[in-house]
């Protein structure tokens, strides 16, 4: 089995979520995660791009929305992107 890399879109409660925080939160929660970067959605409310990489195994990429939309803050995460590795 192989390998793929997907980028979530994971977007905050409201602008007021410390995104510093949510991002530690999310790498404790999935280890698999290799990168965040905060992408600006407006009124001063920005999105983290999550770039993760997971086992192309069924379900293991929603398993991961799954997991990181129950981290405290999350409003929603979704998966944006899906590539093999």
């Amino acid at each position: 089995m192989g390998d793929v890399a997907c980028i979530i879109r994971v977007m905050p409660e409201s602008p007021e979520v410390d995104l510093e925080a949510l991002k530690a939160s999310l790498k404790e929660t999935a280890p698999e995660i290799h990168q965040i970067t905060e992408e600006p959605i407006g009124f001063g409310l920005k999105a983290l791009m999550v770039v993760a990489v997971v086992g192309d195994q069924g379900g293991q990429t929603d398993r991961l929305e799954e997991l990181l939309s129950s981290v405290p803050g999350v409003e929603r995460a979704e998966i944006v992107e899906v590539t093999l590795t």
